[in-house]
């Protein structure tokens, strides 16, 4: 009777498992289309894109897309400014961001709620409401058609501040602050060799949303840069869209290349952030 209970409760909880690995599959499957759907349409004639039903797998058109890309963009130079301008707001943004949150988390100093509370309230204000004044104080800074306002004014964000600060009055206990301070390490020491590598997993995760939120800024860029050679991926794209010829095969192949950076960051990190975020979490638990 007991066994055959057990094996009852065997099956049961292997079809229940079953069952959550399909629901799984399925959605991932949901996520997963959309981008390779792009890169199927990269390889396909312009001709047989709209077709019903639609392609579902690669074409021969990849060669011509391709030379038809280079032809009406230098698309490797835009693919260099995205590249260069994400990782100066990647950085920029994680270092700034994690002195602020430390200073935030970790001193006593006047007004430091005020100000952490005024930090947190810009983040209700919409973005286009100061387009007009960031356009006049570019032009007077003479940064237009540079890398320099599209990483500069976010390097010490409302939302990285918050994240790292957070994260570190967690983290980071006092008396371990403490102690490298009698051994004599001043405050700048501190934050490279004790503060930073312990929120390493909230670095990666304000990093790699960083690095996609700087890649994909189109606004910003569109305002801001002139030149054609001076566009960055999502701007130089858009540029392809004519009135009444549109070059899809171009577009798609452009769109495909331009995922390959993210899908690649996205797969090199997305275990260290589980596996940081895991550690982390447990250290709490101990504590």
């Amino acid at each position: 009777m007991v066994k055959r209970r057990s094996s009852g409760h065997t099956l049961l909880w292997k079809a229940s498992r079953t069952l959550k690995y399909l629901v799984l599959f399925g959605v991932s499957l949901i996520f997963i289309y959309p981008f390779y759907y792009v890169f199927v349409l990269a390889t396909r004639e312009r001709a047989n894109m709209f077709k019903v039903p639609p392609p579902f797998w690669f074409g021969h058109g990849i060669g011509n897309n391709y030379s038809s890309l280079l032809k009406n963009l230098p698309f490797w130079r835009n693919m260099l400014n995205s590249t260069g301008i994400a990782v100066l707001a990647t950085f920029t943004t994680l270092f700034f961001c994690t002195m602020a949150g430390f200073a935030f988390a970790k001193y006593k100093f006047k007004g430091k709620n005020f100000l952490f509370n005024f930090i947190l309230a810009t983040l209700a204000i919409p973005q286009l409401l100061g387009i007009i004044p960031f356009f006049k104080m570019m032009v007077w800074f003479n940064w237009l058609n540079t890398w320099f306002p599209l990483f500069i004014p976010t390097m010490a964000n409302a939302f990285g501040i918050f994240l790292m600060r957070q994260y570190l009055n967690s983290s980071v206990p006092l008396d371990l602050l403490d102690a490298a301070r009698i051994d004599g390490i001043g405050e700048f020491k501190i934050l490279f060799k004790v503060v930073f590598p312990l929120a390493k997993p909230a670095l990666a995760v304000l990093g790699i949303s960083t690095f996609i939120g700087s890649w994909n800024n189109f606004f910003g860029a569109l305002v801001i840069l002139r030149d054609k050679r001076a566009y960055t991926i999502p701007v130089a794209l858009s540029s392809l869209l004519g009135v009444h010829n549109i070059d899809f095969g171009a577009i798609m192949m452009g769109t495909a290349l331009s995922l390959v950076p993210l899908l690649v960051i996205f797969l090199f990190f997305s275990k260290k952030i589980i596996s940081n975020l895991l550690a982390g979490s447990l250290k709490g638990v101990a504590r």
